[in-house]
């Protein structure tokens, strides 16, 4: 086993993350879903930076560098010292042989069609990030993760790993870590690297709670600070709608059951759901920040106003209470 992870008590003491303990999510912008166009891209980070986010998160995967083009354009010319950018690696991105518009989730067109290659190895790792410094404009990187190795998790400890080691070494980048949905995979990485941070998502909210088995207790005796993601689990938490997404597709009945009735509580209580679930994450000991994704400005000003919101005590033990 390596060493305790050296960054993770830094990076929740990072300006960027312990002011606001919220990281704009990058995948929304990039068209997850839907099209979002660069004017409302731009307005919606601009209203980030507005509700006092200085943390964003992003990935050659959302919207095949559309995302980071899009928060490099915004974040240049402000001071690099007031914000932290985190990018992941693991996806490279090549030229599509047809139309892609709608693949693995992501919507907008490319005036030079790209397509996704999975590839952990060293090689795969250094051309990646070079590519998203171009693109987001920067020398350097905060947090660089591993994106999603679920089938690759050898490579991932073999090659992707050393591979950000040293560029973490040589300041290219100033924490490094992975990024997945499973917290099993994640506990697993977390024992065998010598990592500062791990982004987990959707597995620490009001519907799923199973990071806190093994991955939440294992980064809190080991240093490794936590960025909570999918705190809505895909938007469920935010709108149970019949038309409501749990984990990227359409939410079974059950869940959507389960997170009415969560609704309805928090209803009692005069407090929206939304808020409740993103208090319920940050709630946690091991969590340094939450990862909110948007694609408009009124999205992200209400996520950032769920901060201050009101939540009495009684309301998480009537939440825990409730049938699952």
């Amino acid at each position: 086993m390596t060493a305790p992870g050296r960054g993770g008590p830094a990076l929740a003491a990072h300006p960027a993350l312990a002011d606001r303990r919220l990281v704009f999510g990058g995948a929304p912008i990039g068209g997850l879903y839907e099209l979002v166009s660069d004017q409302a891209a731009a307005a919606t980070l601009a209203a980030a930076w507005d509700a006092g986010i200085r943390a964003f998160d992003t990935a050659p995967h959302y919207g095949t560098g559309r995302s980071e083009r899009r928060i490099g354009e915004f974040l240049a010319g402000r001071p690099r010292q007031e914000f932290l950018v985190c990018t992941k690696v693991g996806r490279l991105l090549v030229p599509a042989a047809g139309h892609v518009d709608g693949a693995e989730g992501f919507y907008g067109a490319e005036e030079t069609p790209l397509t996704r290659v999975r590839d952990y190895s060293r090689d795969g790792v250094l051309r990646s990030l070079e590519e998203s410094l171009r693109r987001l404009r920067l020398d350097r990187v905060d947090i660089a993760l591993i994106h999603d190795p679920d089938d690759f998790m050898a490579q991932a400890l073999d090659e992707a790993y050393p591979a950000l080691a040293d560029l973490r070494a040589q300041g290219v980048v100033t924490a490094i870590g992975a990024g997945m949905n499973s917290a099993t995979l994640l506990a697993w990485l977390v024992e065998r690297c010598d990592l500062d941070c791990v982004l987990v998502a959707g597995r620490y909210t009001l519907l799923d709670d199973s990071a806190a088995g093994s991955l939440f207790p294992l980064c809190l005796r080991r240093g490794v600070a936590v960025l909570a993601g999918g705190v809505f689990n895909s938007g469920i938490l935010a709108d149970p709608g019949g038309d409501a997404r749990y984990d990227y597709a359409l939410a079974p009945p059950a869940v959507l059951s389960r997170a009415r009735r969560a609704r309805d509580i928090c209803a009692a209580y005069g407090v929206p759901l939304p808020a409740a679930a993103l208090r319920y994450t940050l709630r946690h000991p091991a969590v340094t920040a939450a990862v909110v994704g948007a694609r408009t400005p009124e999205e992200i000003r209400a996520d950032a106003g769920y901060l201050s919101a009101d939540i009495p005590d009684a309301l998480w033990s009537d939440l825990a209470g409730a049938p699952a």
